[in-house]
């Protein structure tokens, strides 16, 4: 026993020891920006790299900085602007600040940045209380057909992912998205609430966010918006059940405007490591995130097409002319 003990001992030291040999030898400074305050998503996932990064020993240092406001566009013209030419900078972003972008008619955009790689997703799911009379999502439809405004939503803030499921859900139903009656909570306690209250017909979040009351039996999950069903869980897709629609909340990183190609390549092979490491495998178990990797012309694409189709939803239900 004491020589099996010591054995793994020894093991462990020299798997450390390797992780620091590798740590040592890169010389890369890399400097993440998440354009939000600390202890959201987006800074979930700059710490998140900078763990993986430093202990897989890709990176020499990982810096991490929190630029909080406006949805993102602080953070963001900060990117553009003084961050421009920056071949080490990178700055995480996602889904909500595409709809941030136009609520906040932001003179800077995406489009200025230089797209590096998209790495994580998050199906939403839709929940009613328990004693509702809708059980699946053709009861949902049947009820949005009959009348549109009677259906009220509870989700994060306006323009968000939340607020898209719902009026692209509506579309596909049949009904005018842009008489959705949605309401914004300013977090997820909130939207909690109202829905145990009776307040409003249905929820819309990340799956994490309501899974405790689902299993205590308080919520009833009807449909989650991926494209297969959430491993270990039954739950059916909207596609499933006949609603033609799928809709994750991604994240992704992007690099200041004005970098070199071989900047730009040096940041994607770095971030690429980085998804292929054990120690990135391990952090999306930990917190439940998919992998989403897609980098390259695919990810110019997705996040092209990913601006036009939230564009084009923002202004259907008037939150933009």
């Amino acid at each position: 026993m004491r020589f099996v003990a010591r054995r793994t001992v020894l093991a462990l030291a020299a798997v450390a020891f390797s992780g620091l040999s590798a740590a040592a030898q890169s010389s890369l400074e890399l400097k993440i920006m998440a354009p939000a305050a600390p202890g959201g998503g987006w800074d979930g996932t700059a710490r998140s790299m900078q763990q993986a990064l430093m202990a897989a020993g890709i990176a020499k240092s990982v810096q991490v900085t929190n630029v909080t406001g406006a949805g993102g566009m602080v953070g963001l013209a900060q990117l553009v602007n003084a961050n421009k030419g920056d071949g080490n900078q990178l700055m995480v972003n996602g889904f909500v600040m595409v709809g941030a972008i136009l609520l906040n008619k932001s003179p800077v955009t995406l489009e200025m940045t230089t797209p590096i790689a998209r790495l994580t997703a998050e199906a939403e799911v839709i929940v009613v209380p328990a004693n509702s009379p809708i059980k699946d999502a053709k009861d949902l439809v049947a009820a949005l057909k009959a009348d549109v405004a009677k259906v009220t939503w509870a989700g994060g803030s306006a323009g968000g992912v939340d607020h898209i499921l719902a009026a692209l859900f509506a579309g596909a139903a049949g009904a005018d998205p842009s008489k959705i009656n949605y309401v914004p909570f300013s977090g997820g306690g909130e939207a909690l609430a109202a829905l145990l209250g009776g307040r409003v017909t249905a929820g819309i979040s990340g799956w994490g966010e309501f899974e405790g009351q689902i299993k205590a039996g308080k919520l009833r999950a009807i449909a989650v918006s991926s494209s297969k069903r959430l491993d270990g869980n039954d739950t059916p897709t909207l596609k499933e059940q006949g609603v033609n629609l799928e809709v994750i909340n991604w994240r992704s990183v992007v690099a200041p405007p004005g970098i070199t190609a071989d900047q730009k390549k040096a940041l994607s092979e770095v971030i690429e490591k980085m998804v292929k490491s054990p120690q990135w495998a391990e952090i999306l178990k930990q917190r439940g995130w998919d992998n989403a990797y897609l980098a390259g012309p695919e990810f110019d694409a997705f996040l092209k097409s990913e601006i036009t189709r939230v564009a084009d939803v923002m202004k259907q239900i008037g939150l933009v002319k």
